[in-house]
């Protein structure tokens, strides 16, 4: 759990309940959880389901993993993470039990379904006719908060009363709460402004996606400074790659030829292999380059990494150290730790090919290649295209090629694109 309003000063004084819906047949309803805790001060109400739920839930998968020292084995759970939002109302804060208006609307509550749902009653003590389901709030509330204060006054336990005194103490109307954040959100915006706030918005989203992305130098005055090469291979990788590479820059026609037929490189490669320079430098620049790019684009085609060298004996340990470290993610599995190439991971390869792409073939790659190769979706490559700011076009790909009729081409000029806002998640197209 994370709480909206703070930090935990003794974790030790909170207790907590899950409530689950009874609808188990439901297939969305049965995944469906309320989670309350509850302090000597505050009530805090948190949920996976509605509006307000949290995205990162959604976005990736958490887990929590419980370690027997005596054995030394983990196990490990599914979790999910939940917003602990505080109940400010006298109303809602008297009635620990939440009802969802999902739930509100399919099953007709009584005071008897929500002791048989949630809890067993509501504190007061009284019979029937205390709890009433106000429908337009979703919730339960007692219709005699008043004689159920002066119950607990009269004759409630220390903890009733602290929780009542705690609940008085902070009770804030919803008016002045409303009141408060317009006025707050009125400041702001006169001082910052809208299209500065906008501005904030949008560095968010650059910040957020730039996690997976090589550093992005955006006041360059060339486009190989954009992202620089030394980013991708630093000059140790590069020597590296001298004597592996030997075989690409040393091929001969017939070599390429047979190659082709063999399949033993990803389309890029073999096509770019039939443009090699002649002069040798640049020859042997260009014979590391596509090395490094085929080592990725197999390196992205892996799951889980169950070897040391996965890339065989002629990788160098310095690449091999650079893959694993870089591009894959731990994982606890069976009792041992494993290196697996996750989504994120694999977009990640993907940004790092495209980008050694461009510095190959000066700064303008079909993107179209780039995908069959890595066996991505269109719409996937084309998002982290434009994450890295290229400019998408259609074009005409090589003759021979899967769908040489329709490719997208992506180009690094300056200056940059800006970055748009997401306005959205993409509307799903209508079958007719």
């Amino acid at each position: 759990v994370r709480f909206a309003n703070g930090t935990l000063r003794r974790p030790e004084s909170l207790r907590f309940t899950v409530y689950r819906n009874r609808d188990t047949a439901h297939p969305r309803k049965r995944h469906r959880r309320i989670l309350v805790s509850e302090t000597d001060r505050l009530c805090y109400v948190g949920h996976n389901f509605g509006s307000e739920v949290m995205k990162c839930n959604s976005l990736c998968r958490y887990f929590i993993g419980v370690l027997d020292k005596d054995s030394g084995q983990m196990e490990v759970y599914n979790a999910e993470i939940f917003n602990m939002q505080p109940l400010l109302s006298g109303a809602l804060s008297s009635c620990s039990c939440l009802i969802p208006s999902a739930w509100r609307k399919e099953d007709p509550f009584t005071p008897a379904r929500c002791e048989e749902h949630f809890i067993r009653g509501c504190g007061c003590g009284m019979n029937d006719g205390v709890c009433a389901l106000l429908g337009a709030q979703g919730a339960l509330m007692c219709v005699c908060l008043a004689q159920m204060d002066l119950c607990i006054e009269a004759f409630g336990t220390s903890k009733q009363k602290r929780a009542l005194s705690s609940r008085r103490m902070n009770a804030v109307g919803n008016d002045i709460v409303s009141t408060a954040v317009t006025k707050a959100a009125a400041n702001i915006i006169d001082a910052k402004g809208v299209t500065a706030l906008m501005q904030d918005a949008a560095q968010d989203d650059v910040q957020t996606i730039s996690a997976f992305l090589p550093p992005c130098h955006e006041d360059a005055d060339r486009p190989e400074h954009v992202y620089k090469f030394e980013d991708i291979l630093s000059p140790a990788e590069y020597e590296a790659l001298r004597v592996p590479a030997t075989t690409l820059a040393s091929a001969t026609a017939e070599d390429i030829t047979k190659k082709v037929e063999e399949r033993s490189h990803c389309s890029f490669v073999l096509e770019e292999l039939k443009f090699l320079p002649t002069d040798e430098k640049s020859r042997d620049h260009k014979a590391r380059c596509l090395w490094f790019l085929d080592t990725l684009i197999k390196f992205s085609h892996l799951k889980v990494i169950k070897k040391k060298h996965p890339m065989g004996p002629e990788c160098p340990h310095i690449i091999s150290r650079k893959l694993m470290k870089n591009f894959t993610s731990l994982t606890y599995n069976n009792g041992s730790v494993q290196n697996l190439i996750s989504a994120s991971m694999k977009a990640k390869i993907t940004a790092y090919v495209i980008i050694l792409a461009l510095h190959i073939n000066n700064f303008q790659t079909d993107l179209t290649i780039l995908q069959n190769d890595m066996k991505l979706q269109e719409s996937r490559i084309l998002d982290i295209a434009k994450a890295l700011r290229l400019k998408v076009s259609k074009a005409k790909g090589v003759p021979g090629l899967e769908n040489d009729q329709n490719h997208k081409l992506g180009t690094l000029s300056l200056p940059l694109p800006v970055v748009k806002v997401p306005a959205g998640q993409r509307k799903r197209k209508k079958m007719n």
